[in-house]
């Protein structure tokens, strides 16, 4: 393919904006799918992302479109998720294009993670083609989104593209606008191959499928290539393109996407962000792979049978693969058994990855308690990194402790401010300042403790506003605080999986939560349980589970008392002996409760 006739591209937006719906409109106006095999969030193809309506994945298609100049042009679309914990994903396709197609709902106008998708595609020097989607909407304010996108994201009034990608309207203008003003990829196909690896996902039959745009020269089945992290050399097995289906080619050049397998079959072989290139003639600078991020949110996943722990190990390696932001390590509890300690990019990704895991590999899992890390100083000078409550040092032998702090960009309509005030004050927001960005919609900003937000904060943004509020959030820096760690105890024993690292003030509030919401949860047992909140050797909360009541003396019918004063002293007997030995089955939906508490 002539490198001029290509473009690279993605569709960037705030959740739930119509990136979906817009990348289904390009394939179904170009051709690229039969009416017969079209059906809604085509690119999204986990049962996951069309329950839910979001995108999880970035995915890669080609397109062949036929422009007014009747020339016929090779696009290479890469459709990103759009919520704020699926950034990376962003990211990752960012750095594989020349432009982006910035999607704005006309009814909601421009929310905060618009505003960060488009910074984040500035900073890469894309070129950006604004586009104002779902204007067939009764509600649809299209005067205010244009004013919003001229003034807050400072792009030309002239280059908007007005579109409802539900109908299909300005599909042609959008695919035009791509064609005149996203440049054709640089890079000379006689150089050495130079190839980013932007994603990868596993195939049973196939081992590792690595996604690459091409950078620099060309890939050919039987070429032998190397992996520059770890200086690794495969043969290329496969060579091939999405349309949306996988379809083999000869071989892919500068400036084209496409798909290799080599026959890998350990997931760790492979690093997002990797460069490779030509084992004979290998380039002499690797790519800039992609910055490293690090995760929010700490949790525990554990098997709820013991024994599926290698099964566990085995997917979690495999969805590692289709998601390079998704870190772990091994983790042994006392009452769980052994498990992962992993880290997520925040509660979406993580209740994301749980349920790919459930779903994908058939495992039934128990998650723990979400932390953040905290920073903590010992009196010796001694610095430590603690995510997991179990690893906290006496109260005693700590100098001083950290937590980490975040900006918070809190957009909302005018109506709706006093309630988010009231909302970031009583998670110990710092106030930083508020800007009107037109006469409806404000940009609250906010300095907050990331433990405050990682649970339900942006849940609570939503129902105060009606859906109308968006966040986005980047890291600050560690500031001082008061930490205790909170441990729950079930008839006396320390249930580690419930412990959690919490703000000293707010230990209280939270320990009597946990335990009253375990009491509605854990069904009752022949024998009482005892629930109790504590910090260190003080009991803060407690409640009882009352034995389950069993009618021994049903069948005594007539003769002297002392008959079922024998029944009911054997009852005794036993119950206190199951309370000894009798074990107590927390179901999953009691983590689940404890924490949402």
């Amino acid at each position: 393919m002539d490198k001029s006739l290509i473009r690279n591209f993605s569709i960037i937006a705030h959740i739930d904006h119509g990136k979906s719906t817009l990348a289904d409109r390009i394939l179904q106006f170009t051709g690229a799918i039969s009416e017969r095999e079209f059906h809604d969030q085509l690119l999204d193809d986990m049962d996951l992302e069309r329950e839910r309506g979001i995108t999880i994945k970035a995915s890669a298609v080609r397109i062949d479109y036929k422009a007014k100049d009747k020339k016929t042009y090779e696009l290479n679309l890469i459709d990103t998720p759009g919520h704020v914990d699926f950034t990376y994903e962003v990211s990752k396709s960012i750095k594989a294009c020349e432009g982006a197609l910035l999607v704005v709902d006309a009814a909601q106008g421009v929310e905060a993670q618009t505003v960060a998708n488009l910074y984040l595609a500035m900073e890469h020097k894309l070129v950006i083609i604004p586009v104002i989607n779902k204007i067939d909407l009764a509600n649809a304010q299209i005067e205010r989104a244009k004013k919003e996108i001229s003034d807050i994201l400072g792009l030309k009034d002239e280059d908007i593209i007005l579109a409802s990608a539900k109908l299909g309207t300005g599909t042609e203008e959008i695919l035009e606008a791509i064609v005149k003003r996203i440049p054709a990829p640089s890079g000379e196909a006689a150089n050495p191959l130079q190839a980013l690896v932007f994603d990868s996902k596993f195939d049973t039959y196939k081992g590792v499928v690595i996604l690459l745009r091409l950078m620099n020269g060309v890939v050919k089945k039987g070429m032998h290539i190397l992996m520059m992290s770890n200086k690794s050399i495969y043969e290329v097995q496969e060579v091939g393109i999405f349309r949306p289906k996988p379809q083999l080619v000869e071989g892919l050049s500068c400036g084209e996407v496409g798909y290799i397998t080599c026959n890998i079959r350990d997931a760790k072989e492979i690093l997002i962000g990797d460069t490779i290139t030509d084992a004979k003639n290998p380039t002499p600078v690797a790519l800039l792979g992609y910055k490293k991020v690090r995760p929010m949110v700490y949790s525990g996943v554990y098997p709820v049978n013991s024994a599926d722990f290698p099964a566990l190990k085995e997917a979690i390696e495999k969805l590692r693969l289709s998601d390079a932001s998704f870190v772990y390590e091994p983790e042994k509890s006392a009452s769980l058994g052994l498990g992962f300690r992993c880290g997520f990019l925040g509660l979406l990704h993580m209740e994301i990855v749980q349920e790919r895991l459930e779903r994908e590999f058939d495992l039934n899992l128990v998650v723990t308690t979400p932390s953040v890390i905290y920073k903590i100083i010992k009196k010796g000078g001694e610095e430590l990194e603690i995510d997991n409550p179990t690893k906290l040092p006496n109260p005693q032998d700590i100098e001083t402790t950290q937590e980490p702090f975040v900006r918070a960009y809190i957009l909302t309509p005018k109506e709706y401010i006093g309630n988010m005030l009231e909302l970031a004050e009583s998670r110990r927001g710092a106030y930083v300042s508020t800007q009107y960005l037109d006469e409806e919609r404000v940009e609250i900003i906010y300095d907050l403790p990331l433990s405050e937000i990682i649970v339900d904060f942006y849940d609570k943004i939503k129902s105060i506003t009606r859906g109308y509020g968006s966040l986005d959030y980047e890291f600050l820096d560690y500031r001082p605080t008061k930490i205790v760690r909170l441990d729950i105890l079930v008839n006396g024993d320390v249930c580690d999986a419930l412990s959690s690292i919490v703000y000293k003030d707010k230990a209280y509030a939270k320990g009597r939560a946990i335990i009253e919401k375990l009491k509605e949860s854990i069904p009752r047992h022949l024998f009482q349980i005892i629930l109790q909140a504590a910090i260190g050797g003080q009991v803060i909360a407690r409640e009882t589970i009352k034995a389950l009541g069993k009618h021994v003396t049903a069948k005594c019918y007539g003769g002297d008392i002392t008959r079922k004063r024998k029944l009911w002293e054997k009852q005794k007997a036993g119950k206190k002996r199951l309370k000894q030995f009798g074990k107590v089955e927390i179901p999953q939906e009691a983590f689940f409760a404890a924490l949402k508490a």
